[in-house]
């Protein structure tokens, strides 16, 4: 067992530490313990298939960030930076991305039903067979011209 910590990407400060087999086991534990992961620093971070249900993941930098099949339902991730992250047939259902930069991520196949998209940052993101069912893209930015939402 190896001991990973979260730190905040402003201060470097450790917002949670714990032992795990790897560092999503212990991204999972924060979220499934509640842990306020506001400015979070995940930059990179491989959370493939992670649970990540109704995470607080607020201003998080998970830019680059492998979050393919990641369950994200719920999760609350206004103004978090997701450029270039793979979320690739991620569940996002009712997720909060208010104001998220998505430039260049990979949404193939995401499922955004209900998801809050308002004035999020949409250039270069692959939305090929995501489901937008519900979702708010009202302010969102560079929508691509593919998209179709459904209300």
């Amino acid at each position: 067992m190896t001991t990973y910590a979260i730190v905040n990407r402003y201060t470097f400060e450790v917002i949670y530490s714990a032992e795990g087999d790897s560092f999503r086991a212990v991204v999972e534990a924060a979220v499934a313990a509640k842990i306020d992961l506001t400015g979070a620093n995940l930059k990179g971070a491989d959370l493939t298939g992670a649970d990540l249900t109704d995470a607080n993941l607020k201003d998080a930098d998970l830019k680059g960030a492998n979050l393919w099949g990641a369950n994200l339902t719920g999760a609350d991730l206004t103004d978090a930076n997701l450029t270039g992250a793979d979320l690739t047939d991620a569940n996002l259902k009712g997720a909060d991305l208010t104001d998220a930069n998505l430039k260049g991520a990979d949404l193939t196949g995401a499922d955004l039903t209900g998801a809050g998209l308002t004035g999020a940052y949409l250039k270069g993101a692959n939305l090929t067979d995501a489901d937008l069912t519900g979702a708010d893209l009202r302010y969102a930015k560079n929508v691509p011209t593919y998209v179709k939402v459904t209300p």
